[in-house]
């Protein structure tokens, strides 16, 4: 198969692989587009509730990115040296997780300052936002199904 514009040697189409560190992008997708709409519950938090209102949105936003960006760091790690691995790894950071934001939200109880409901609205659409920009950013990734093990194949061939 030759390639439209003639940009590849030879002018043939050369396989593509798998995306390098999907959970990076991943993760830079969701923080983005939770972020964009935090900064956004905050102006609105500041303008009609006040400043502690908007500490409050961010917090909220905050405390989701954590605890959601955890699980793409460790998905990262481990996706480097066990991209099979990966998967169960989310699981238990995911049990972690639980536990920990248990832990956090009754440990620490209810700061004076604190909006609930400001809080409380932010991060449950940054949970919302955040799954679907990670299932978008994911969808669109590439991945390695098979292993091609050695490539024996000629450039330019017809070995398909």
């Amino acid at each position: 198969m030759r390639s439209a514009d003639g940009s590849r040697p030879r002018g043939y189409l050369t396989p593509s692989g798998p995306t390098k560190a999907p959970w990076l992008g991943i993760l830079g997708t969701a923080l983005a587009v939770t972020g964009g709409a935090a900064v956004l519950a905050a102006a609105v938090a500041a303008l009609t509730a006040g400043i502690s209102a908007a500490v409050s949105s961010l917090s909220g936003w905050f405390l989701i990115a954590a605890f959601f960006g955890i699980s793409l760091l460790v998905g990262h790690v481990v996706g480097r040296s066990n991209p099979s691995g990966a998967i169960g790894m989310f699981m238990v950071t995911y049990a972690i997780k639980v536990v920990g934001f248990a832990v956090i939200l009754f440990g620490i109880g209810t700061p004076v300052w604190l909006h609930r409901e400001w809080f409380a609205l932010t991060a449950v659409g940054a949970v919302v936002l955040w799954q679907v920009a990670e299932i978008r950013a994911f969808s669109r990734s590439r991945h390695l199904i098979y292993s091609d093990g050695t490539d024996t194949a000629r450039e330019g061939g017809t070995d398909a």
